[in-house]
């Protein structure tokens, strides 16, 4: 391995217990597109493209609802250009009645430029949309602590 290479996340993978429902979500909110999918009895996925990259992959291989508790994904993050991209999401969620941790846009920590909204999807997973500048004056939820580690 060469001490120059660097690694980049390839996709992220999530088990979900409705893959019409989880399609749906991701599609109307991120404004992903099926690039393969199964709907075989059991065997349920669904690729979801961007256009040219694979960011999330669904598999229905689960049951219940995402649980905080147990060691697995703690949330998934997407960054977006700026705070106003951020704002358009936000209201789009609204539209959809997603359940929002905190009222509005975020800092990630005291003080910090960054920040966003933290919300879930259906089943629960913990998902952020943050963009790097733009949070300057809004009140962190958590003093001390990063607003994402604790939702």
């Amino acid at each position: 391995m060469h001490a120059h290479h660097t690694l980049e996340t390839g996709h992220i993978g999530l088990n979900v217990s409705d893959i019409q429902r989880s399609k749906k979500f991701y599609q109307e909110v991120f404004g992903f597109q099926i690039l393969k999918e199964s709907l075989q009895a059991g065997r349920e996925w669904a690729f979801l493209s961007n256009g040219d990259k694979l960011p999330i992959t669904l598999w229905q291989q689960s049951k219940g609802y995402f649980e905080k508790a147990r060691p697995g994904l703690h949330h998934l993050s997407f960054q977006v250009p700026d705070m106003d991209m951020v704002k358009e999401f936000e209201k789009k969620l609204m539209a959809l009645n997603v359940t929002f941790q905190y009222d509005g846009v975020v800092p990630h920590s005291e003080g910090a430029q960054s920040g966003g909204i933290f919300f879930e999807d259906p089943d629960g997973i913990r998902l952020e949309i943050y963009a790097p500048g733009g949070a300057e004056g809004c009140q962190a939820p958590t003093p001390g602590a990063p607003s994402c580690g604790f939702f």
